[in-house]
């Protein structure tokens, strides 16, 4: 048993790492079963809301607890096995406590090339964890992420599913210091960092006033826009109606 064991969480799931069905702690209460109600009102089809409701599991518990579990079950109506089925199914949902902070390195092809590697490797140094495993203090925990959609912006790092673009070394320490004294920190894009449990809570469909911090797309994601406007490149309209009824010519 490594020295990290009892506060690794898995982000790559395997069929032998379940949900500690043994561990009964939760902080749900009859408030969090409301909430469960709030989100299934929202889909016409209730084990829609299975989704948002695991998040907000895991903003009260801080993983998927197996309290957590039984009420999702409950309030659909579904068996346990199937809500299982779908927690251990994403690695967005986590099975022992993520840290308050969760951090992502983003180590696919371009920002692997851009220095992902590095950032993932001095991550496991200055926190003293490796990836999928949580901080003795449950400040931190850390994961490598397939892909974050930034290749524009690499190398990219998350904190609580905020970006961290064009990172470096010299950044990240930086980011790591603040988080752990408690200073405010902003994403390169804006928004003011939460802690990873009010991140959740968002995705959960309770929004916290904030969606509107920081730009939609940044600079470099625009830039093709910008060349097509400056060149007056067009998108070619589409055929009229009689030209598809025609079909293709004999």
């Amino acid at each position: 048993m490594s020295l990290h064991d009892e506060h690794h969480f898995v982000s790559a799931y395997d069929d032998g790492s379940g949900i500690d069905a043994a561990d009964p702690r939760t902080s749900i209460t009859a408030e969090t079963i409301e909430e469960m109600r709030q989100i299934v009102a929202r889909y016409p089809e209730p084990r829609s809301a299975l989704l948002p409701m695991l998040h907000l599991v895991q903003s009260v518990d801080g993983r998927i607890s197996d309290a957590g579990v039984r009420a999702c079950a409950d309030v659909l109506g579904i068996s346990t096995a199937q809500v299982n089925g779908v927690a251990t199914f994403y690695s967005m949902y986590k099975r022992q406590p993520a840290g308050e902070h969760h951090i992502g390195v983003c180590t696919t092809t371009l920002c692997a090339v851009m220095g992902g590697d590095v950032l993932l490797g001095q991550m496991k140094q200055k926190l003293g964890i490796d990836e999928d495993e949580t901080t003795p203090d449950g400040k931190f925990s850390l994961e490598r992420l397939e892909c974050n959609a930034a290749c524009d912006f690499a190398p990219v790092m998350m904190v609580n599913w905020e970006f961290m673009d064009r990172m470096t070394p010299e950044k990240a320490s930086e980011l790591i210091d603040n988080l752990a004294a408690g200073r405010e920190v902003r994403s390169t894009r804006g928004a003011r960092l939460t802690s990873w449990r009010e991140a959740e809570r968002v995705l959960a469909g309770f929004p916290d006033g904030r969606a509107d911090e920081g730009p939609t797309a940044g600079p470099a994601s625009l830039e093709g826009l910008r060349i097509a406007r400056e060149k007056g490149w067009k998108v070619p309209e589409p055929p009229t109606a009689p030209q598809l009824e025609e079909g293709p010519s004999k």
